[in-house]
Protein backbone atom coordinates (compact mmCIF):
# COMPACT_ATOMS: atom_id res chain seq x y z
CA UNK A 1 0.00 0.00 0.00
CA UNK A 2 1.81 3.29 -1.03
CA UNK A 3 1.77 6.48 1.44
CA UNK A 4 -0.69 8.34 0.48
CA UNK A 5 -3.10 5.33 0.43
CA UNK A 6 -2.30 4.28 4.04
CA UNK A 7 -2.34 7.68 5.39
CA UNK A 8 -5.88 8.24 3.72
CA UNK A 9 -7.12 4.80 5.18
CA UNK A 10 -5.78 5.29 8.82
CA UNK A 11 -7.17 8.99 8.77
CA UNK A 12 -10.40 7.88 7.63
CA UNK A 13 -10.45 5.11 10.58
CA UNK A 14 -8.99 7.53 13.15
CA UNK A 15 -11.72 9.87 12.43
CA UNK A 16 -14.66 7.30 12.73
CA UNK A 17 -13.22 6.01 16.39
CA UNK A 18 -11.91 9.41 17.80
CA UNK A 19 -15.73 10.00 18.91
CA UNK A 20 -16.88 10.51 22.10
CA UNK A 21 -18.97 7.73 21.69
CA UNK A 22 -16.30 5.63 21.57
CA UNK A 23 -15.74 6.12 25.77
CA UNK A 24 -19.04 4.44 25.95
CA UNK A 25 -17.49 0.87 25.26
CA UNK A 26 -14.09 1.60 26.81
CA UNK A 27 -12.32 1.34 30.11
CA UNK A 28 -11.70 5.57 29.82
CA UNK A 29 -15.47 5.52 30.77
CA UNK A 30 -13.95 4.92 34.27
CA UNK A 31 -11.58 8.25 34.96
CA UNK A 32 -14.50 10.21 32.88
CA UNK A 33 -16.35 9.73 35.73
CA UNK A 34 -14.35 12.24 38.20
CA UNK A 35 -13.32 15.77 37.52
CA UNK A 36 -10.44 15.99 40.04
CA UNK A 37 -7.28 15.66 38.87
CA UNK A 38 -5.73 13.39 41.01
CA UNK A 39 -9.10 10.99 40.85
CA UNK A 40 -8.28 11.04 37.28
CA UNK A 41 -5.00 10.17 36.99
CA UNK A 42 -5.74 7.27 40.09
CA UNK A 43 -8.81 5.76 38.22
CA UNK A 44 -7.15 5.99 35.06
CA UNK A 45 -4.02 4.11 35.91
CA UNK A 46 -5.89 1.55 38.28
CA UNK A 47 -8.08 0.59 35.51
CA UNK A 48 -4.90 0.64 32.75
CA UNK A 49 -3.37 -1.93 35.10
CA UNK A 50 -6.47 -4.31 34.67
CA UNK A 51 -7.08 -3.59 30.70
CA UNK A 52 -6.19 -7.13 29.30
CA UNK A 53 -8.91 -9.31 28.30
CA UNK A 54 -12.51 -8.93 27.98
CA UNK A 55 -13.47 -5.14 27.63
CA UNK A 56 -17.01 -5.34 29.29
CA UNK A 57 -15.36 -7.15 31.83
CA UNK A 58 -12.30 -4.44 32.58
CA UNK A 59 -15.16 -1.98 32.87
CA UNK A 60 -16.80 -3.64 35.29
CA UNK A 61 -14.00 -4.35 37.68
CA UNK A 62 -12.47 -1.08 37.41
CA UNK A 63 -15.94 0.20 38.70
CA UNK A 64 -15.51 -2.08 41.37
CA UNK A 65 -12.64 -0.72 42.19
CA UNK A 66 -13.87 2.65 42.46
CA UNK A 67 -17.20 1.06 44.64
CA UNK A 68 -14.24 0.02 47.13
CA UNK A 69 -11.97 3.41 47.00
CA UNK A 70 -15.49 4.84 47.76
CA UNK A 71 -15.63 6.67 44.54
CA UNK A 72 -12.94 9.27 45.65
CA UNK A 73 -9.99 7.23 44.99
CA UNK A 74 -7.80 10.32 45.80
CA UNK A 75 -9.28 11.14 49.41
CA UNK A 76 -8.86 7.38 49.99
CA UNK A 77 -5.09 6.91 49.74
CA UNK A 78 -4.26 10.04 50.99
CA UNK A 79 -6.65 8.90 54.05
CA UNK A 80 -6.05 5.19 54.51
CA UNK A 81 -4.58 3.70 57.32
CA UNK A 82 -2.71 -0.06 58.05
CA UNK A 83 -6.40 -1.24 58.98
CA UNK A 84 -7.85 0.55 55.93
CA UNK A 85 -5.69 -1.33 53.80
CA UNK A 86 -6.02 -4.60 55.58
CA UNK A 87 -10.12 -4.57 56.08
CA UNK A 88 -10.44 -3.70 52.13
CA UNK A 89 -12.98 -5.18 50.45
CA UNK A 90 -11.49 -8.23 48.32
CA UNK A 91 -10.65 -7.28 44.78
CA UNK A 92 -9.76 -9.67 41.84
CA UNK A 93 -9.00 -9.33 38.35
CA UNK A 94 -7.68 -12.22 36.59
CA UNK A 95 -4.02 -12.86 37.75
CA UNK A 96 -4.02 -9.29 39.36
CA UNK A 97 -4.79 -10.55 43.18
CA UNK A 98 -6.25 -8.84 46.29
CA UNK A 99 -2.42 -8.38 47.34
CA UNK A 100 -1.66 -6.97 44.45
CA UNK A 101 -4.30 -4.57 44.63
CA UNK A 102 -3.46 -3.42 48.21
CA UNK A 103 0.13 -2.83 47.58
CA UNK A 104 -0.79 -0.77 44.28
CA UNK A 105 -2.92 1.64 46.99
CA UNK A 106 0.06 1.72 48.91
CA UNK A 107 2.49 2.93 46.95
CA UNK A 108 0.16 5.07 45.31
CA UNK A 109 -0.18 6.97 48.63
CA UNK A 110 3.69 6.61 49.08
CA UNK A 111 3.62 8.78 45.30
CA UNK A 112 1.09 11.39 46.42
CA UNK A 113 2.42 11.72 49.85
CA UNK A 114 6.02 11.78 49.41
CA UNK A 115 7.27 11.59 46.23
CA UNK A 116 4.72 14.75 44.12
CA UNK A 117 2.39 12.69 42.68
CA UNK A 118 1.90 10.70 39.18
CA UNK A 119 2.44 13.37 37.53
CA UNK A 120 5.75 14.50 39.03
CA UNK A 121 7.28 10.81 38.86
CA UNK A 122 6.65 10.39 35.46
CA UNK A 123 8.04 13.65 34.35
CA UNK A 124 11.26 13.34 36.61
CA UNK A 125 12.23 10.09 34.83
CA UNK A 126 11.44 11.83 30.83
CA UNK A 127 12.48 15.11 31.39
CA UNK A 128 16.28 14.75 31.02
CA UNK A 129 15.92 12.95 27.37
CA UNK A 130 12.65 13.83 26.37
CA UNK A 131 12.01 10.07 26.88
CA UNK A 132 8.62 7.97 27.36
CA UNK A 133 10.86 4.83 28.40
CA UNK A 134 12.73 6.68 30.90
CA UNK A 135 9.61 8.04 32.21
CA UNK A 136 8.27 4.34 32.14
CA UNK A 137 11.43 3.37 34.20
CA UNK A 138 11.93 6.35 36.70
CA UNK A 139 8.13 5.33 37.59
CA UNK A 140 8.63 1.38 38.04
CA UNK A 141 11.61 2.45 40.48
CA UNK A 142 9.61 4.69 42.41
CA UNK A 143 6.67 2.13 42.67
CA UNK A 144 8.43 -0.10 44.77
CA UNK A 145 10.88 1.72 46.21
CA UNK A 146 8.65 0.25 49.51
CA UNK A 147 8.62 -3.40 50.61
CA UNK A 148 6.44 -4.98 48.19
CA UNK A 149 5.36 -8.67 47.53
CA UNK A 150 7.97 -9.93 44.73
CA UNK A 151 5.04 -11.35 42.53
CA UNK A 152 3.31 -7.44 41.75
CA UNK A 153 6.29 -6.60 40.11
CA UNK A 154 4.46 -8.70 36.90
CA UNK A 155 1.79 -6.22 36.98
CA UNK A 156 4.30 -3.56 36.08
CA UNK A 157 6.08 -3.24 32.82
CA UNK A 158 10.17 -3.35 33.10
CA UNK A 159 11.07 -1.66 30.01
CA UNK A 160 14.42 -2.50 30.81
CA UNK A 161 14.14 -5.61 29.84
CA UNK A 162 12.38 -4.94 26.85
CA UNK A 163 8.56 -4.94 27.64
CA UNK A 164 6.14 -3.95 25.46
CA UNK A 165 4.53 -1.85 28.41
CA UNK A 166 0.87 -1.73 26.73
CA UNK A 167 -0.98 -0.49 29.98
CA UNK A 168 1.17 2.33 30.93
CA UNK A 169 1.58 3.50 27.46
CA UNK A 170 -1.99 3.21 27.11
CA UNK A 171 -2.28 5.36 30.69
CA UNK A 172 -0.08 7.74 29.26
CA UNK A 173 -1.74 8.51 26.09
CA UNK A 174 -5.24 9.20 28.09
CA UNK A 175 -3.84 11.83 30.35
CA UNK A 176 -1.18 13.23 27.82
CA UNK A 177 -2.86 13.01 24.52
CA UNK A 178 -4.92 16.19 23.44
CA UNK A 179 -7.33 16.05 20.62
CA UNK A 180 -10.50 18.31 19.97
CA UNK A 181 -13.19 15.47 20.44
CA UNK A 182 -11.89 15.17 24.52
CA UNK A 183 -11.76 11.72 24.46
CA UNK A 184 -8.30 11.80 25.68
CA UNK A 185 -7.81 14.06 28.51
CA UNK A 186 -4.73 16.00 27.67
CA UNK A 187 -4.33 16.66 31.71
CA UNK A 188 -0.40 16.78 31.96
CA UNK A 189 1.27 19.28 29.98
CA UNK A 190 4.88 18.76 30.71
CA UNK A 191 5.37 15.14 28.34
CA UNK A 192 4.59 15.84 24.85
CA UNK A 193 2.34 14.00 23.13
CA UNK A 194 4.63 13.50 20.06
CA UNK A 195 6.96 11.46 22.33
CA UNK A 196 4.18 9.39 23.02
CA UNK A 197 4.78 5.03 22.68
CA UNK A 198 1.77 3.32 20.91
CA UNK A 199 -0.06 0.92 23.37
CA UNK A 200 0.98 -2.29 21.57
CA UNK A 201 -1.00 -5.68 22.44
CA UNK A 202 -1.80 -8.73 19.82
CA UNK A 203 -4.79 -6.92 17.76
CA UNK A 204 -2.52 -3.85 16.88
CA UNK A 205 0.37 -5.86 16.68
CA UNK A 206 -1.16 -8.47 14.39
CA UNK A 207 -3.24 -5.19 12.44
CA UNK A 208 -0.22 -3.17 11.92
CA UNK A 209 1.98 -6.05 9.87
CA UNK A 210 -0.89 -6.76 8.18
CA UNK A 211 -0.10 -2.86 7.32
CA UNK A 212 3.51 -3.27 6.79
CA UNK A 213 3.84 -0.58 9.69
CA UNK A 214 5.42 -3.23 11.49
CA UNK A 215 8.13 -6.09 10.50
CA UNK A 216 9.22 -7.54 14.29
CA UNK A 217 7.94 -10.57 15.44
CA UNK A 218 8.19 -9.93 19.37
CA UNK A 219 5.22 -7.73 20.99
CA UNK A 220 7.87 -5.98 22.64
CA UNK A 221 9.29 -2.58 23.70
CA UNK A 222 11.69 -2.48 19.85
CA UNK A 223 8.55 -3.34 18.54
CA UNK A 224 6.38 -0.38 20.00
CA UNK A 225 9.65 1.67 18.81
CA UNK A 226 9.28 0.36 15.16
CA UNK A 227 5.62 0.80 15.30
CA UNK A 228 5.48 4.34 16.79
CA UNK A 229 8.38 5.72 14.74
CA UNK A 230 6.38 4.75 11.39
CA UNK A 231 3.24 6.43 12.19
CA UNK A 232 5.13 9.56 13.14
CA UNK A 233 6.20 9.84 9.16
CA UNK A 234 2.00 9.63 9.23
CA UNK A 235 2.00 12.51 12.36
CA UNK A 236 4.94 13.48 14.05
CA UNK A 237 3.19 15.16 16.56
CA UNK A 238 0.56 12.74 17.18
CA UNK A 239 1.70 9.58 16.16
CA UNK A 240 -0.76 7.53 18.84
CA UNK A 241 -3.87 9.08 17.26
CA UNK A 242 -3.24 6.01 14.89
CA UNK A 243 -4.45 3.58 18.06
CA UNK A 244 -8.10 4.63 17.39
CA UNK A 245 -7.35 3.58 13.54
CA UNK A 246 -5.64 0.43 13.95
CA UNK A 247 -8.33 -0.47 16.69
CA UNK A 248 -10.90 0.92 14.72
CA UNK A 249 -9.56 -1.53 11.58
CA UNK A 250 -9.24 -4.44 13.73
CA UNK A 251 -12.91 -4.14 14.35
CA UNK A 252 -13.93 -3.81 11.15
CA UNK A 253 -12.51 -6.98 10.16
CA UNK A 254 -14.39 -8.95 12.99
CA UNK A 255 -17.79 -7.40 11.94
Amino acid sequence: MEYNELKALLEESYQKYNTLEFIETDPIQVPHSFSKKENIEISAFLSATIAWGNRKMIIKNAKKMMQILDNNPFDFIINAQKKDFDTIEPFVHRTFQNVDFVFFLKSLQNIYKNKGGLEKVFYEGYKKNKSVKDAIANFREVFFAIPHPHRTQKHVADVERNSAAKRINLFLMWLVRKDNVRVHFGLWNKINSADLMLPLDVHTAKMSRALNLLTRTQNDWRAVEELTNNLKKFDPIDPTKYDFAIFGLDLDLKK
